[in-house]
C-alpha cells in the first residue's frame, strides 16, 4: 500500500461545483491542495458524457491524481422517469474519465460508487463481496449497474495497464448544502422540504411515498468527504469500500425526526401505491475502516438540525442540482 502526499499535486474533481464536490474540495484545501492545483470540472464547460471533452478537460487540467464525483442521479421519481438516461450518462462518463486517467497515467482515480449497485435482498448488513450476488432494486437499476460497471472497469484496467484506482460506496448521504430540487432530490432534502412547507402553510396531513418501512443508512456529507479524500491518498487495488454511518433506521422514523425538527405537528401519513425502493439498506463498513482509519463522526440528529437550517436561511427557494 502506497500513499500520496496531495500538497503539491494537481487535482482535478468532476462534479467538484456539486453537492459532495464541494465537501471534497475543502477537505482537499485542508490538505494543503491550492485552488492552482485544484480543477473543478463544470457540467456547462465540459460534457463529460462526451469523449472529445474529457479528451479537452484532461488536456487543460493535466491531472496526477482523479476524483471522479460527477454522475446524473436522483430520487426514486427521478430513476423511475428517466432510467435510459441514467445508465448512459453515468456509463459514458465513467468510461471516458477512465480512459483517459490511463493514458494520462494519473497516479491515483477515485471512483465513487452507490449503495444503489447492491441487490435488492442482499444481505444486512451489505458486504463489498455482496455486490455481484444479484440485481439491484428495480427503480434505480440502470443507475446502480452503471456504477457497478466501472468498478469491473478499473478492476481490468489495473490488470491489464497497471492503473491504479480506489472506489468507495457510499450509504445516502445529506447535509447543508444538499440538493433540494423536488424533481431529483433523495430521501432527507425531499422530507425537510415537505414539512417545512406544511408547517409555513398550517397543512394537517403530510403525505409521505410508500409504507415508510423500508430501512435506509444516512451519512453526513463531510464524513464522506473525507473517506473520498483518504482513498485519493491510499493507493490500492480497487477494491470497492463501502462508506456508512453504522445505524439503520426505517424511513417512517427518519421522517418523525426531520418533522420534530422542523417543528411541523400535523399529521404523516404514508402511501403506499408509491415505490418504496430497496427493503433494507445498511452496509458493513469494516473494510474503510481497516484500509484507511475512516471513522464516521457527525450524528444524525445534529446533522438534521443543521441542514434544516441551513435551508431555512437559504430562503427555502434554493433547489440544489447535481453538477
Amino acid at each position: 500500500m502506497t500513499r500520496i502526499e496531495l500538497a503539491g499535486k494537481r487535482v482535478l474533481v468532476t462534479g467538484g461545483a456539486g453537492f459532495v464536490g464541494r465537501a471534497v474540495c475543502r477537505r482537499l484545501r485542508a490538505r494543503g491542495v491550492t485552488d492552482g492545483c485544484l480543477c473543478v470540472a463544470r457540467s456547462d464547460e465540459y460534457d463529460l458524457t462526451r469523449e472529445a471533452d474529457v479528451a479537452r478537460l484532461f488536456g487543460d487540467a493535466r491531472p496526477q491524481v482523479v476524483v471522479h464525483l460527477a454522475a446524473e442521479v436522483g430520487g426514486i421519481a427521478a430513476n423511475v422517469a428517466q432510467p435510459g438516461r441514467f445508465m448512459f450518462a453515468n456509463l459514458a462518463m465513467g468510461m471516458h474519465m477512465v480512459d483517459h486517467a490511463r493514458r494520462h497515467d494519473v497516479a491515483q482515480f477515485v471512483h465513487v460508487g452507490t449503495v444503489c449497485s447492491y441487490p435488492k435482498h442482499c444481505p444486512v448488513p451489505f458486504r463489498e463481496d455482496d455486490l455481484w450476488d444479484g440485481y439491484p432494486e428495480a427503480t434505480n437499476a440502470p443507475y446502480g449497474i452503471a456504477k457497478k460497471a466501472i468498478i469491473v472497469l478499473l478492476d481490468g484496467y489495473r490488470r491489464q495497464y497497471g492503473m491504479r484506482s480506489a472506489v468507495v460506496v457510499p450509504v445516502n448521504l445529506y447535509g447543508p448544502g444538499d440538493n433540494f430540487d423536488p424533481a431529483t432530490s433523495h430521501v432527507v432534502p425531499a422530507l425537510i422540504r415537505k414539512f417545512e412547507a406544511a408547517r409555513l402553510t398550517g397543512a394537517e396531513e403530510v403525505v409521505c411515498w410508500g409504507t415508510g418501512d423500508v430501512t435506509r443508512e444516512f451519512l453526513h456529507v463531510d464524513d464522506a468527504a473525507e473517506a473520498i479524500v483518504r482513498a485519493a491518498e491510499i493507493v490500492e487495488q480497487p477494491d470497492p469500500s463501502n462508506l456508512g454511518s453504522g445505524a439503520e433506521i426505517a424511513v417512517r422514523d427518519v421522517a418523525a425526526k426531520v418533522a420534530a425538527a422542523c417543528g411541523y405537528r400535523g399529521r404523516i401519513t404514508w402511501d403506499p401505491s408509491k415505490p418504496s425502493g430497496q427493503p433494507r439498506r445498511a452496509v458493513d463498513g469494516g473494510r474503510a475502516r481497516r484500509l484507511r482509519g475512516w471513522y464516521p463522526r457527525q450524528d444524525f440528529d445534529a446533522g438534521l438540525e443543521a441542514t434544516i437550517r441551513w435551508w431555512r436561511e437559504s430562503g427555502g427557494d434554493r433547489e440544489k442540482t447535481v453538477s
